[in-house]
């Protein structure tokens, strides 16, 4: 299984976002105390659209409950990591974690130091120091399905919308 973690995220518009993106790809949500909002703010609802009865997640105290709570493969996504995230293999046979940090000051230096091989950054010119937190999830996170083969993922339109022929009628 695939999942996003959000280590003390600050701002609700964006873990709103990043709840649809979870919804949309059957990814579990992990968020970390302290949080910058309250889950039930009209932000996190409005962002999260529809959507947020099929968001399936868990809320940490801390850090160190998550990772006694959960066993697979952590990804850490910072601007100081030197491999770009289309480098790294997702086709494991564990569970991915990709974990992201607070919008203001990323993950804690002590954490990604035990993780160096897994510090991801996406690549991008020297004007900016990283993209909006919910732009690169969704990024990030369509990579690991992209090489996963999107199993479980619709590639058209499903029937219970508009349906796979809407283009053609």
């Amino acid at each position: 299984m695939n999942h996003i973690v959000l280590y003390h995220p600050e701002i609700p518009q964006n873990t709103g976002n990043i709840m649809r993106t979870c919804a949309a790809t059957n990814m579990h949500l992990h968020l970390i105390e302290p949080l910058g909002f309250k889950l039930d703010t009209k932000y996190v609802k409005r962002s999260a659209a529809n959507y947020l009865e099929h968001v399936d997640y868990t809320v940490y105290k801390n850090w160190e409950e998550f990772i006694e709570k959960n066993t697979g493969t952590l990804f850490f996504l910072t601007r100081y990591g030197q491999t770009s995230p289309d480098a790294m293999d997702y086709t494991i046979d564990e569970d991915v974690f990709l974990v992201f940090g607070a919008e203001s000051s990323g993950i804690p230096k002590d954490i990604l130091q035990g993780h160096l091989d897994r510090c991801l950054r996406l690549p991008m010119t020297d004007k900016v120091r990283s993209l909006n937190l919910s732009n690169t999830v969704a990024i990030v996170a369509y990579e690991v399905l992209r090489q996963q083969g999107y199993k479980g993922l619709y590639s058209h339109e499903p029937d219970s919308m508009k349906g796979k022929d809407y283009l053609q009628k």
